[in-house]
């Protein structure tokens, strides 16, 4: 029974997260980017305090290190991805764009190579992190005469996004707290909202006054603040403790299924050979890092 469950969350989280980029698309085309992001924190933020402070009991910064933690997860997986993704969305599909972010496993092995370098990869290894940047490669210029042009401005902009929260993960795991995971994601929420907000106010081409209230904008906010980021995380802490870091790591693959077929039911997007073949390099490039984890996983 308790397989299924997993199974079940798992395909909830996968699709939750999956939509969200969905979500993301439609409401910027009522919302400037980075304001949207900050709107989605904003309440996703609440939320997560109130879960918080129910439901641990170290959920608030105490110690130098709990709010080392918070500031660099507040600042690059929140903040900066965010405004990256964003900004980057107006500019590809829901698909293209969380194929380009399902490349963070594998940027998240790199920096834990430079960062903490127990031990370097091997040639399959080597290999893998290859095939993944051949494959963002693929996914973010599938056409040659794009090579030098600004249409590679948006899919760079979503890959940055993924190079930050690979690289806030991997600061995270160097840092000993005391805070609990759900309080340092609460706070990471309501700071990174705050820097949002300040961003937002210092960008030229956003304004209070540009955002238009519309049934779509306030759907795509909910949906984002309280399925994919309350909600969504909170499935995500549970699959973590069940589950592991190995298994929890496939939602990233798993997302962009649902953000295609979602993008295509509801935005009438499509996306071609090219980019589903960059898809599939990326996650062959997962499966020979972490091929070793993988089968101590289906060993056990």
């Amino acid at each position: 029974m308790s397989r299924h469950r997993d199974a079940g969350l798992f395909f909830v989280l996968s699709l939750f997260w999956g939509t969200a980029f969905v979500a993301i698309r439609a409401g910027l085309e009522s919302i400037p980017p980075v304001l949207f992001a900050s709107f989605r924190y904003d309440l996703a933020a609440v939320l997560m305090l109130a879960y918080a402070a129910y439901a641990t009991e170290n959920w608030y910064p105490r110690t130098r290190a709990d709010w080392l933690t918070v500031g660099v997860s507040a600042v690059l997986i929140i903040a900066v991805y965010n405004a990256l993704l964003f900004i980057g969305q107006q500019g590809v599909t829901s698909a293209v764009a969380a194929i380009l972010i399902a490349s963070s496993p594998i940027l998240t092995t790199g920096f834990s190579r430079l960062f903490f370098p127990g031990e370097g990869l091997a040639l399959p290894g080597m290999v893998g992190l290859t095939l993944g940047f051949v494959g963002v490669f693929l996914v973010a210029s599938p056409e040659p005469s794009t090579l030098l042009t600004s249409e590679l401005v948006a899919p760079g902009l979503v890959f940055l996004a993924a190079v930050a929260v690979a690289l806030g993960s991997v600061l995270l795991q160097g840092i000993s707290r005391g805070i609990s995971t759900e309080g340092m994601t609460a706070w990471s929420f309501a700071f990174g909202a705050i820097m949002l907000h300040l961003l937002s106010v210092g960008l030229p081409t956003e304004s209070f006054s540009s955002a238009e209230l519309t049934t779509t904008g306030v759907i795509s906010v909910v949906y984002l603040a309280v399925f994919a980021s309350a909600v969504g995380y909170f499935v995500y802490f549970r699959l973590l403790d069940r589950l592991g870091a190995i298994e929890i790591n496939l939602v990233s693959y798993a997302a962009p299924v649902f953000a295609a077929i979602f993008g295509w039911l509801l935005l009438g997007e499509t996306i071609d050979l090219l980019t589903v073949g960059g898809f599939f390099l990326i996650f062959a490039g997962f499966l020979l890092i972490k091929r070793d984890a993988i089968a101590a996983e289906f060993a056990r």
